[in-house]
């Protein structure tokens, strides 16, 4: 890439503080940006490598107030970080425009709809039945089942899979691996101490603009849907089970699971490893800590925290105290043979 200043402050709506005609052709982090790298800066831990910074031009807050002279050119904006996510956005756009068309050595089938713009790579599976929206783009290896439906511009990336019947919106991204509508976890034990397995006829519904990460899996409700609202952030490595809603906007962190049957309120973050058991509600707003273990629903937006998981300060708390249980077991000995020794 190669951009001046005035270019991106026009893409960003920035001021500019320097000179416009600043060229850069790179991004990078304000610790290792080299003349012709573009940085930004909004944590003010990391402030003190503006003015060592060799970029060319760094992405700074408004409100910033300058402790040093600084070589860079500074664009200033209301959010540096919301600014250059923007820039990152449209400089990837840029990197897959080329991309377009059906690629040899992929199977699309007779019936599948194909909108314009589509992108398919090769050897992926385009199964009976399936829409696929304008723009959207499927990397090589990616199988798609019977009667599936995408939306505009979305993208699922290399050996993703989704099972028949699922429903993909527009703008949803599906990283590498990630396995949507995959059987839920559901068998009925016997008499004679075996499973039954219990047929899983549901699907799994993706609304607008949602991300998913790298081997996540979402499984296919047993009858209904598995809902994921719009706006939902998955990070790789993510468990969602059966008959599972995600509320919109929700994020949650790797390696977290969310059981069978439960429902998450709007705007829900789940920290990294934390295990949700099924069948309960979980409140708009809720943050879960990273390796909770939340047993039971909670009514209204509270911070919850340890295994079982309950209420942030309150688990802290009782952490101080368990780490004291040593020393005052050894101070309730000591009362009890001074009670003994008075009673005497």
């Amino acid at each position: 890439m190669q951009f001046s200043a005035k270019q991106i402050a026009a893409f960003i709506n920035a001021q500019i503080e320097g000179d416009e005609n600043t060229i850069v052709t790179n991004f990078n982090n304000i610790e290792a940006a080299q003349q012709g790298d573009l940085s930004f800066l909004s944590n003010p831990k990391y402030e003190e490598f503006l003015y060592t910074s060799k970029a060319s031009l760094v992405i700074v807050n408004k409100r910033l107030q300058l402790k040093q002279n600084v070589l860079a050119t500074l664009l200033r904006v209301d959010d540096a970080y919301a600014a250059f996510a923007t820039l990152l956005k449209i400089y990837q756009d840029l990197q897959t425009q080329g991309l377009n068309g059906i690629e040899e050595h992929s199977h699309i089938a007779a019936s599948a709809k194909i909108d314009e713009n589509v992108y398919v790579g090769s050897f992926a599976y385009v199964s009976d039945n399936v829409v696929i929206g304008k723009g959207s783009k499927i990397y090589p290896q990616v199988f798609i089942g019977a009667n599936v439906k995408v939306g505009e511009n979305t993208i699922i990336y290399a050996g993703a899979k989704i099972y028949k019947d699922c429903v993909i919106g527009s703008n949803v991204i599906i990283h590498a691996g990630a396995v949507i509508g995959a059987d839920g976890f559901g068998f009925a034990p016997n008499a004679d101490g075996t499973y039954q397995k219990i047929p899983q006829i549901g699907n799994v519904v993706i609304e607008d603009n949602v991300e998913i990460g790298a081997n996540t899996t979402i499984d296919r409700a047993t009858l209904n849907s598995t809902i994921v609202r719009k706006g939902v952030k998955i990070d790789n490595l993510v468990q969602i089970a059966h008959n599972a809603e995600l509320g919109e906007n929700t994020a949650i962190a790797a390696q977290a699971g969310v059981s069978g049957s439960t429902k998450i309120g709007k705007n829900v973050m789940i920290a990294g490893q934390a295990g949700i058991v099924g069948h309960i509600h979980i409140a708009d707003q809720t943050i879960v800590t990273a390796q909770s273990g939340v047993a039971k629903s909670t009514s209204e937006k509270q911070i919850v925290s340890g295994s079982p998981a309950f209420e942030y300060t309150k688990n802290n708390r009782s952490n101080v105290v368990f780490k004291r249980l040593p020393e005052l077991e050894k101070k309730i000995l000591e009362l009890e043979k001074l009670v003994k020794e008075l009673s005497k």
